[in-house]
């Protein structure tokens, strides 16, 4: 045999010991990562439990000790804020029913200058507590809500006592104020107010719910409300007019 032969089954041998080795190498950081992510999983699996389950009892601990202190302390603070709150529900119940305001107009009113106009607005609101005081109030500013608040404020102070019979007026009576002239009658039961404009706004801030009104001067809302604060006014019940007469009102005996 040739010294070639001899050789090549040396090569071979040395190709397949590279061959294995190479494989060998290729096999090892696979196994590692087939074994990392379930060591990984199984390390962590464990060390997460115990603090989910620790911290719901940190928590409850600081929530037991409050309800133990609670009691002794939450029948004065619980009673103290119901009364408070029952007495803000109070008095926005009675400053609801206590004053009734109504916007009767608006005007505009434009002064021409060398720049333009300049603008003012006039207000007349009308105020009541409907169990018979009523009054009305003419406010002036350079804006609206400014104009509406001062005649809610002349109004509230310039409120005069009116005689009333149940839900209506004692008897029929005019009013006049310049041009302004309106009629007021008393009305049946359910008759509802039947009146527009400023007279309505007036006989309801009085708290007259059955009335019949007419118009039957101006148009100009000023001296409509004036002349029917006029016509109320007027107004006198029986009992009134028999301690002017000086006769005693004799009462009803019980049945």
């Amino acid at each position: 045999m040739s010294d070639n032969d001899t050789n090549k089954p040396e090569e071979s041998e040395k190709e397949v010991e590279a061959e294995v080795a190479e494989t060998a190498e290729q096999q090892k950081p696979e196994a590692k990562a087939e074994v990392t992510p379930e060591k990984e999983v199984a390390a962590a699996a464990p060390a997460a439990e115990p603090k989910t389950e620790e911290k719901p009892a940190e928590e409850a601990a600081p929530a037991a000790k409050e309800e133990k202190k609670d009691p002794a302390e939450k029948p004065a603070s619980a009673v103290l804020k119901k009364a408070e709150e029952k007495l803000k529900q109070y008095q926005t119940e009675d400053e609801e029913e206590e004053l009734m305001e109504k916007v009767v107009f608006i005007n505009r009113c434009a002064k021409v200058v060398k720049g333009g106009r300049r603008f003012s607005f006039s207000a007349l609101v009308v105020s009541g507590d409907q169990k018979g005081n009523v009054g009305y109030g003419f406010g002036k500013a350079n804006e609206v809500a400014d104009c509406i608040r001062k005649g809610s404020e002349i109004s509230k102070r310039s409120m005069v006592p009116v005689a009333l019979k149940g839900n209506t007026i004692p008897h029929a009576v005019i009013g006049e104020f310049g041009g302004g002239r309106v009629m007021l009658r008393p009305a049946s039961p359910g008759t509802g107010i039947i009146a527009g404009g400023g007279v309505r706004a007036v006989v309801e801030a009085a708290g007259i719910k059955d009335v019949l009104a007419k118009s039957m001067g101006s148009n100009n809302h000023n001296n409509v409300v004036k002349a029917t604060l006029k016509a109320l006014q007027s107004l006198r019940t029986k009992e009134q007019i028999w301690k002017l007469r000086g006769k005693k009102i004799k009462e009803n005996a019980a049945l």
